[in-house]
């Protein structure tokens, strides 16, 4: 199946994100807005093959602080990943998602053939076109996206996609609710995947969390913080950033073409450690996120219009097995400074 992309890309040319181009469903609760853009083939705003198609979250809002939108001002299907063109940050079309987008890595693809299929969860039956390595960046054929079905309620949208691959056996069922909670200013992600196939499904899923946080450039007013002492892996970028006790600062206000990334460690394999917080002083708003299942590694990039904490979780489920788990976001102020 070819992706066409050109109603996205006419609809972010100007810098503005045309959101009544594409299927989209309102959620609300006492405290929190929100808007999906919902998976479609033919319609939908995000159709490329790296991100799960579901749960995209183009615009939250909690006490007039808004955490998610465009972190990119157009999309270009010549760009690989991202690049800078002027003042914009132009997209590719594999990237060009946003809010806490989830990718999990692909499943069969190694034991695929040049020709054959494998799979991407959240995405549906890919084509592997030749004998080099998987590459998240790359677009591949998608032969078959799977069933989807949406349900929307006033406060959540449910979206189960189903799959079964005629050659391989392998197939799932995969379903995930984003709700808002009543009476607090919280969301949950829940997520069921069943194996509904004849081997192992064995991948890992992480959350990009595109945070643009009031259109917050990354800098010293945001810090990250765990509930663990942290140890980097891979140092934070040169002059723009350090890992410290339990958090990640800022030395800079990144522009330009900055990017400041970082991989840490020090979590242990308790869930409780899957505890994330950002926060920025300058504005006085942070959300924290939670989950009932154990980070398997931690790393962060940003550039100058977002800032990416990315937890990932390991994912083992066997033929007729079924594997669960849940991310808690809790959406905050700050207390005012006594001056």
């Amino acid at each position: 199946m070819k992706i066409d992309l050109t109603i996205a890309i006419l609809a972010l040319s100007s810098g503005l994100l045309l959101a009544a181009a594409f299927p989209v469903a309102e959620i609300g609760s006492d405290q929190i807005h929100a808007t999906l853009y919902l998976p479609d083939a033919k319609q939908g705003f995000y159709r490329s093959t790296r991100f799960d198609w579901s749960g995209v979250i183009s615009n939250l809002e909690y006490k007039g602080h808004r955490f998610y939108g465009p972190w990119y001002d157009r999309i270009d299907a010549k760009v690989h990943d991202f690049t800078y063109e002027g003042a914009e940050v132009v997209v590719s079309p594999i990237s060009s998602t946003m809010g806490p987008a989830e990718e999990f890595q692909p499943v069969g693809y190694d034991a695929a053939k040049p020709g054959g299929t494998f799979i991407k969860i959240g995405v549906g039956l890919l084509r592997k076109p030749d004998a080099s390595k998987y590459d998240h960046f790359k677009e591949y054929e998608i032969v078959d996206a799977g069933k989807w079905s949406v349900k929307k309620n006033r406060d959540s949208v449910e979206f189960t996609q189903t799959l079964t691959d005629p050659v391989s056996h392998a197939g799932y069922s995969y379903k995930k609710v984003v709700r808002l909670v009543q009476g607090k200013p919280q969301m949950l992600i829940e997520h069921s995947l069943k194996n509904t196939g004849s081997g192992a499904i064995e991948s890992d899923v992480y959350n990009h969390n595109f945070l643009v946080l009031d259109k917050q450039a990354p800098g010293p007013d945001f810090a990250v913080t765990f509930p663990f002492q942290l140890t980097a892996e891979r140092a934070p970028t040169a002059g723009f950033g350090e890992v410290k006790g339990n958090q990640i600062r800022y030395l800079k206000t990144l522009a330009n073409k900055d990017t400041m990334s970082t991989s840490v460690k020090g979590f242990s394999d308790n869930a409780r450690d899957f505890d994330v917080r950002v926060e920025n002083a300058k504005i006085g708003a942070g959300y924290r996120v939670t989950s009932n299942r154990p980070m398997s590694s931690l790393a962060m990039w940003s550039i100058r219009t977002n800032l990416s904490v990315e937890p990932y979780i390991a994912i083992k489920v066997a033929p007729g097995g079924e594997f669960t788990w849940n991310l808690t976001y809790d959406y905050y102020t700050l207390p005012a400074k006594v001056r």
